[in-house]
């Protein structure tokens, strides 16, 4: 290259060296060679047509000069040869893309991304270096030097060394969540696109002397670009760059795989464009609206004119109609071919006559009209509808059926066969025959013997076919007709001729009618524009049974007495090259042909030198209408131009099934008009704008005309939303066609006919610009110079994402164009849109090729994404990559498209790789809440007052007015009340523990306990010689040995510690946590039973714990029979009586103290509200460990007398029927039990409850039955069991929750609420349900809305508050009192409260005020108890016993457990609904946060491989409902979330084994 820059002299080429060129273009677009080895042969290739460069060889020439991926400058040594302006580019459209793509990957160099890890591939990960560019504002100088067109200057290579460290930083620095260059506003990016753009520049440019203005009178259209700081990222054009701030960042050492810390760096900041305007979704939150951008392109031509084809002949003698041509053929010239037909071998295996497709079309019609009877009544009536069902290797068939059928007066129906009874789309079509009335189905012997079959040998009906009649058309079935028959065909005028299938976006089967005069215009209409001769010859590639293979193979040729050869698909499939060598052999005239033939006979034509294809005067482009069929027409003409053929003789074409063939290209001996390309900027056409691109290199689109308007035709381009407005000269509209040889109707389907059949278009004062009513086409273009049609898109591929429109053939595209293909498979990719969150999604599915890496594919993935971003500047939400062959195919290849959007929604698409990008594609999230400064609390209550609130408190009975206060003071001592009872009366039974049978393992009468429990009291004292108020730990299985022990700990001044044993199965996880009670607790003891005392000292135990540091164990098994001197009695009733430890959700250790006194309270409030006496029978399955659940099973039998049947939980696991058998058996009026095991009946007997009532079981005694928990009721849950088991007499209003926490272990208990009792006034209301609006939850408000409403989140209310309790609801952070239904914390005050945290591990400072908060202002007396749990109170229209009106406490959840995003409050149980909704293998759900991102994770109960189509539901669904975006999906086996005692989910011990890695995941997504 000359110093100044000059142009190279051009030398033309050899025509073998361009043919070889074009195919070392091929084999690198196929991955067929690396792009080293096609440098080296082309530099081989052209060394002697280059001449030298001032001292440089030829051979280093060739070499690339800018460093990684971006080697475009490679191509800069290409001659350009002068051409004719009609010739075409010597290098095809797809490398150009492709090009394109590649310099847009070079600004993203290879950035990693955190790889989606799966079970047993181990991926090494790489850290991310993040660097941003400097902040100058743009290389401009170089820019205009770079910029020149059509002239291959040395510019960069000079200014290289100053562009190259700036390139380096900027490939660096742009993230993958927005490439700041690609918003086109960003200056970094400028200097390696511009470099990129270069190569394709000089393409692109000089395809004729200049390109040429496909618009008229446009302005040159240009925005100001304002430097800004590069750190901002994908700041929008406009906006002054204002910071859009995430998270804080991460903590360094937190205790992190790499993986995570690697996604964190890579969503640094997601693309989030300041908008201004809402539109409102319902109430709280505020969806953005994207705002258009004011410097967006904007039409500025004149309104177009009706563009008006070239008339219909008259001249000429056309028959009258095509069965009177048929006629004519058949009787004058019956030996004339009319098809031939191939096999798979490429052999003519029978050609079919105008003489005997005449007779048999004949023989057909007779046999249809008057041999087919049902009841005697002719089975069908002209104008009724037949099915035809052909294979695509049989036309001959087809082809008699379809002119017996028209003869006959019936109106065919071509269809696909249907190969299994799931095919793709099949139910569609069988709801198309349904629709149409169809009874019958013609086929052939063949083709009827490869249908599925039922038993009975019958054709198998498929889902949603209506029953038809299979009838077989071959030769001997049919009946010759007599000599005097004659078919009565009307085949003129309005009646339907035949109906066509179309299958829309949606996935929907639609029949177009076509009319018998449409049909002939059709017929007519092609012969004049493709210029059709008598007896000329066609080879046809495309499907015969609908679209251009119908009209021009089957219609068209048999008007002109045409000899059709029908290649099948199948022959194609295994010999590409059969078409070529046809027309070749044939000397055939026409080709019809789609362009996948043409590049797939490209691939298979190397060593084929003796084809030529001289004699074609037109090749026929069927999907001309597909903008990228340019690259394939241009390749196809650089290797065959050599063999004959003429540039001229391409001839692309559009057509719609509503409009029959819109727009074809003619030759020029036709009087076509030269072709012609546009080379349009694709930011301007998202925006439906045409732009000859002149600014951005690398976003552009090169589309072809598709010729003129068909002749008899009108057309003219409409708006594509709303009314039919004309669109402007420079607008892109869908074009609508006026014309009498369009399709009439969908069949039966009135409204939509009206639509897309009879529109009206507008002019902009709203007249009509004519009186015929268009047929739109459903095809997306414009109309360029010389009235020539362009076609940039369909309406079916048309993704609206923002304000912007973008064409699912153009996206495919640039995938296509990200090499290496080696990767996924080249036809097999699908692009769709979902709606998620009020805008369309762009969802990618590519089949992976079986030999492709995972880290291969993903980073063929990232790659994609890159480009998709840099060159649409689109988002895609979705990437998902299928194993081969599993998408769902259309009939004759391809993709089908609706129904892979159907399987992807319902889950069904089984991906083995998935990259979902919710960060930066969903933009239109409500703003993150701006926490108001708060309204003082004074102000508030005033507020409060003044609006006629009241404070939400409300109380249980007063306890001094209840009639027992003489026996409370009796009772005020647990060790006197059990030796009252020992002494009165002996022999009353106090406990029956069950096993796993159901039957009595171990008793308890008042005197047996008792001196279990002075033994036990002995051998504290004198084994283990422990003082008064030692503590001592209780490590024992459920069981009358563990009250013994607690209580014999109460006889000797010891402190009890109820631990649960750890599980022989399970030492590792189970043992540490009872080693750190007994440490945390300080126990100077261990009671415990022999095998337990085993456990803890085995070697398994110490390899988890250190089992020298144990107390001193004792084990109770065998200790002798002693009695105590004296029972230890407490000065005071403050003396701590026992410690009650629990861990927490949030994984928090924490024990409370319970002094004499809260625990006799405790025990007295139970009594009152449960009304238990010592001849009341209760069941208990609840673990014996904590809270209210050790209260029940330890302390309240001995406080009230009554008998408790005590049924382990753990039992159930080997008898699920259990509890429910005991609680039939004992006739038990009142029973308790935890959410897991209401779990576990409900998901174990639910096919049982048949069984049960046959064994007796009788549920009708229950009057409650009471879920012990400490989180918000589970409404569902509750229901669900109510409803299973009404069947067994449990009555509908028996169940019903308590609420319990670590500072008041009940603060509610529903009563019951049945029986005398109600009478006597005692029993409360039912427990009543609400509506609130889970939005306003988030805001920390309470809005009650009606049942069923959008985002309406059912709550209950926890059960009646105990006698003597207190509650308030404070809020969170002022601690003033809230009014009535405010959410806020739940205090509470009485006599029972916990007196203190013993300890709560690690964090005793923080907890002081949890037991002696007092309200800010209003009662500050009242010392308060905090729960930690959100609520509020609503005062009901119930009253209670008393005659007060009822008040109901609604417990939300904890707020430990909630989740702050985006700056508002998540309830964990939310999400995880809505994603259990999701999809039925997900089993279990549990979410938390790490950082700033949501975890979600899912136990799959299903298979393996289809674990990965939950990571997208999971995603929609949370984005849907929470708006939020999902961070990490992590899939996981069943039973994975570990689950505590009381059924709830332990998050946080979930949370430490997904950051140590500990889980096994089956599969971790991560969303970028």
């Amino acid at each position: 290259m000359a110093d100044r820059g000059c142009p190279l002299q051009p030398l033309p080429l050899p025509a073998e060296v361009r043919e070889s060129l074009a195919e070392l273009e091929l084999e690198l677009s196929e991955g067929d060679i690396t792009q080293k080895g096609y440098e080296k042969k082309r530099a081989k290739l052209l060394a002697r047509y280059i001449p030298l460069i001032q001292g440089v060889d030829a051979s280093l020439q060739a070499e690339p000069r800018i460093p990684g991926p971006s080697q475009t400058m490679a191509a800069a040594p290409k001659q350009q040869k002068p051409r004719p302006t009609n010739s075409r580019d010597e290098r095809f459209r797809s490398d150009v893309h492709t090009e394109a793509v590649q310099a847009a990957l070079a600004k993203y160099k290879e950035r990693k991304m955190p790889l989606p890890s799966k079970r047993r591939s181990i991926l090494v990960h790489s850290s991310v270096e993040t660097c941003t560019p400097p902040d100058t504002s743009s290389a401009s100088e170089d820019e205009g030097s770079l910029r020149r067109p059509g002239r291959l200057t040395s510019t960069p290579l000079q200014s290289h060394s100053s562009v190259e460290p700036w390139l380096d930083r900027v490939i660096q620095g742009s993230s993958t969540s927005s490439s700041a260059s690609s918003t086109s506003s960003h200056p970094g990016g400028r200097p390696a696109a511009a470099l990129a753009g270069l190569v394709a520049h000089a393409h692109i440019a000089d395809l004729h002397s200049a390109p040429p203005d496909v618009t008229t009178g446009l302005v040159e259209y240009s925005h100001c670009e304002r430097p800004q700081p590069a750190s901002v990222r994908g700041v929008p054009r406009g906006c002054s760059g204002r910071l859009l701030d995430t998270s804080g960042g991460v903590p360094v050492n937190s205790r992190v795989s790499s993986k995570i810390q690697q996604l964190l760096n890579t969503l640094k900041r997601p693309k989030r464009p300041p908008l201004k305007e809402f539109f409102v979704d319902d109430m709280e939150e505020l969806l953005e609206v994207q705002q258009p951008d004011p410097n967006q392109p904007k039409p500025e031509g004149s309104q177009m004119v009706v563009l008006k084809g070239e008339p219909l002949s008259l001249g000429t003698p056309w028959p009258p109609s095509l069965l009177a041509a048929l006629q004519r053929w058949g009787t004058m010239q019956p030996k004339a071919p009319c098809l031939t037909a191939l096999d798979t071998t490429g052999k003519a295996v029978y050609t079919l006559t105008y003489g005997k497709l005449w007779s048999r079309s004949l023989k057909l019609a007779y046999t249809l009209l008057n041999k087919l009877t049902s009841k005697n009544e002719p089975l069908l009536k002209p104008g009724d509808r037949v099915a035809l069902v052909f294979p695509n290797s049989d036309p001959v068939m087809f082809m008699v059926a379809f002119y017996g059928c028209l003869l006959a007066e019936l109106v065919p129906v071509p269809i696909e066969v249907p190969l299994t009874k799931k095919d793709a789309g099949s139910q569609q079509i069988g709801f198309l025959l349904g629709s149409c009335g169809v009874t019958l189905a013609l086929t052939t012997d063949a083709c009827q013997k490869g249908l599925p079959k039922a038993q009975t040998g019958e054709v198998a009906t498929f889902k949603g076919w209506p029953p038809l009649n299979w009838l077989v058309i071959d030769g001997k079935h049919l009946t010759k007709p007599p000599k005097d028959w004659h078919p009565l065909a009307q085949d003129e005028g309005a009646g339907t001729a035949y109906i066509e299938y179309k299958t829309s976006k949606e996935g929907s089967t639609v029949g177009v009618t076509v009319s018998h005069a449409s049909l002939l215009a059709q017929c007519r209409a092609l012969t004049q524009a493709c210029g059709y001769l008598e007896a000329e010859t066609l080879t046809n590639v495309l499907d015969f049974k609908r679209d251009a293979g119908l009209w021009h193979g089957v219609l068209t040729s048999v008007m002109n007495k045409m000899h059709v050869i029908s290649i099948p698909y199948a022959l194609m499939k295994v010999n590409p090259l059969s078409w070529i060598q046809k027309v070749c052999l044939y000397k055939a005239q026409t080709a019809l042909v789609k362009s996948r033939d043409m590049h797939w006979s490209l691939l298979a034509q190397r060593g084929q030198r003796d084809v030529s294809l001289s004699s074609l005067r037109m090749l026929i482009v069927a999907d001309g209408a597909n903008p990228w069929s340019i690259s394939s027409c241009d390749a196809f003409l650089n290797v065959f131009q050599s063999r004959g053929l003429r540039p001229e003789v391409i001839c692309p074409c559009a057509s719609s099934p509503e409009a029959l063939t819109v727009a074809i290209r003619r030759p020029p001996d036709l009087g076509g008009p030269p072709p012609r390309k546009a080379v349009l900027s694709m930011n301007g056409l998202s925006y439906g704008v045409i732009r000859v691109d002149t600014e951005e290199k690398l976003s552009v689109l090169t589309v072809q005309d598709v010729g003129q308007v068909m002749p008899g035709a009108n057309i003219c381009v409409v708006k594509i939303d709303g009314a039919p407005y004309l669109c402007k000269t420079d607008e892109v509209g869908e074009i609508c066609v006026d014309s009498n040889a369009t399709g009439t109707a969908y069949y039966g389907l009135l409204g939509i006919t009206k639509n897309v059949f009879e529109t009206v278009p507008v002019t902009a004062g709203g007249a009509p610009i004519s009186d015929r009513p268009f047929t739109r086409t459903g095809l997306l273009g414009f109309i360029g110079p010389d009235n020539l049609v362009f076609i940039v898109g369909k309406l079916d591929g048309l993704m609206v994402v923002g304000v912007r429109r973008h064409n699912a053939d153009d996206i495919v595209a640039t995938a296509l164009a990200v090499e290496p293909m080696k990767f996924v498979y080249r036809g097999r990719i699908a692009v769709f849109s979902v709606r998620v969150l009020h805008d369309d999604r762009i969802v990618l599915v590519a089949e992976q090729r079986p030999d492709a890496s995972e880290e291969d594919s993903f980073q063929w993935m990232s790659r994609v994404l890159q480009a998709i971003d840099s060159i649409h500047q689109v988002g895609v939400y979705c990437l998902a990559l299928v194993p081969a062959n599993t998408l769902p195919k259309a009939p004759l290849g391809g993709v089908h498209v609706s129904e892979a959007k159907q399987r992807f929604l319902e889950g069904m698409l089984h991906p083995c790789n998935v990259l979902m990008c919710p960060h930066t594609c969903v933009t239109n999230l409500p703003k993150p809440r701006q926490k108001q400064p708060e309204v003082g609390p004074a102000s508030m209550i005033v507020g409060n007052l003044v609006a006629g609130k009241r404070i939400a408190q409300a109380s249980g009975r007063e306890l001094a007015h209840l009639e027992d206060s003489d026996q409370a003071r009796k009772f005020l001592f647990l060790p006197d009340v059990l030796q009252w009872r020992a002494h009165t009366t002996p022999d009353h039974p106090l406990f029956l523990l069950l096993n796993a049978k159901g039957t009595v393992t171990s008793t308890a009468t008042c005197v047996q306990l008792h001196r279990k429990a002075e033994r036990v009291a002995a051998a504290l004292t004198e084994k283990a010689r422990l003082s008064i108020g030692d503590h001592v730990a209780l490590v024992y299985p459920p069981g009358v040995d563990l009250i013994a022990a607690f209580y014999g700990c109460l006889y000797c001044g010891c402190v009890p510690v109820t631990v649960r044993p750890p599980h022989p199965q399970n030492l590792a996880t189970t043992l540490p946590t009872v080693k750190m009670i007994v440490e945390v607790s300080k126990s100077a003891c261990v009671l415990t039973t022999q095998a337990i005392m085993r456990l803890l000292k085995s070697k398994e135990a110490a390899a988890t714990v250190d089992v020298r540091t144990w107390p001193t164990i004792l084990d109770t098994d065998d200790i002798p029979k002693k009695k105590v001197a004296n029972v230890f009695r407490p000065p005071s009733p403050d003396v701590l009586a026992y410690l009650d430890f629990s861990v927490s959700t949030t994984g928090i250790l924490a024990g409370v103290k319970m002094s004499h006194a809260a625990t006799s309270a405790l025990c007295r409030s139970i009594k009152l509200q449960c009304e238990l006496y010592p001849s009341r029978q209760i069941a208990i399955c609840l673990d014996p460990y904590c809270g209210l659940g050790f209260a029940l099973w330890c302390l309240c039998s001995v406080y009230s007398g009554h008998q408790s049947v005590l049924v382990p939980p753990l039992e159930l696991e080997s008898n699920v029927s259990l509890w429910l058998s005991a609680v039939s058996q004992y006739k038990a009026r009142v029973t308790f039990c935890s959410y897991s095991v209401m779990e576990m009946c409900t998901k174990g007997l639910g096919a049982q409850t048949g069984v049960l009532r046959m064994k007796g079981v009788n549920l009708s005694c229950v009057r409650t039955c009471m879920v012990v928990a400490e989180e918000r009721p589970r409404i569902a849950l509750t229901q669900s069991f109510s409803k299973l088991f009404k069947d067994l007499g449990l009555p509908a209003r028996a169940v019903s929750t308590t609420f319990g926490c670590r500072v008041n272990v009940a603060i509610c208990l529903q009563p019951n609420r049945l029986g005398k009792l109600a009478e006597q006034g005692t029993a409360g209301p039912d427990p009543t349900t609400v509506y609130v609006d889970m939005r306003a939850l988030r805001h920390d408000r309470v809005r009650l809305v009606e049942r069923g409403s959008p985002h309406s989140l059912p709550l209950t209310e926890s059960g009646k508050i105990l006698p003597g309790v207190k509650v308030i609801i404070a809020h969170t952070e002022t601690k003033g009192p809230l009014g009535d239904s405010h959410l806020g914390e739940i205090w509470v005050s009485s006599p029972h409260n916990a007196t203190g945290y013993y300890t709560v591990h690690g964090e005793e400072a923080l907890h002081a005020d949890h037991f002696s908060a007092r309200l800010s202002f209003g009662d500050t007396q009242t010392i308060w108890a905090r729960t930690g749990y959100l609520g509020f109170l609503r005062r009901t229209e119930l009253t209670d016993a008393s005659g007060e009106r009822h008040d109901a406490l609604y417990v939300v959840g904890s707020l430990d457990e909630t989740l702050e995003l985006r700056g508002m409050r998540y309830h964990p149980i939310d999400i995880e609904t809505s994603v259990i909704r999701a999809h039925r293998s997900i089993a279990e759900c549990a979410v938390f946060t790490w950082t700033n991102l949501l975890v979600v994770v899912v136990e799959l109960d299903g298979l393996e491989q289809d674990a990965l189509d939950l990571v997208a539901l999971v995603t929609n669904v949370v984005l849907e409902e929470h708006h939020l975006v999902v961070g990490v999906v992590v899939i996981v086996d069943p039973g994975v979330i570990p689950i505590n005692s009381r059924g709830e989910k332990q998050r946080m011990h979930l949370r430490d084994g997904f950051l140590a890695d500990q889980l096994d995941p089956i599969y971790v997504a991560y969303n970028m």
